[in-house]
């Protein structure tokens, strides 16, 4: 698993894209698990976070659920815990959970990335 993490507009994708130019990606705030399952790669993970908890699912299932399935998986996700704290419950209790569920991920990767202006710098592996 490789994870590539940023900011919101911070060219996240075209990063990871150049790195892995045959990765088939999907789109998280979009698809389904099974299509995260058979995918090389996911953008917008953070949507599919979201998603996934309006389902009512838990949350902590996630991250086991696709180092089991995928474990070869490209993820790129938003950093959502960074700003001023949400008055919204469930924008608090999904910001809580994406970021408990983006670290264990990032424990699952070989390598983990942070981009910031459209630069990769690797902070794991």
């Amino acid at each position: 698993m490789i994870m590539v993490i940023g900011g919101a507009y911070e060219g996240k994708l075209d990063y990871a894209g150049k790195q892995y130019p045959e990765i088939c990606w999907t789109d998280g705030e979009k698809c389904g698990m099974e299509e995260i399952f058979r995918c090389g790669g996911v953008y917008n993970f953070h949507g599919y976070i979201a998603r996934w908890m309006k389902e009512g699912k838990e949350a902590s299932e996630l991250p086991k659920k696709i180092k089991a399935e995928n474990p070869a998986l490209i993820i790129v996700t938003d950093e959502v815990g960074c700003g001023i704290v949400p008055t919204d419950p469930f924008l608090r209790e999904y910001r809580e959970a994406a970021g408990r569920i983006c670290t264990e991920l990032a424990g699952f990767s070989e390598e983990v990335y942070r981009v910031i202006c459209g630069i990769g710098t690797k902070i794991k592996g």
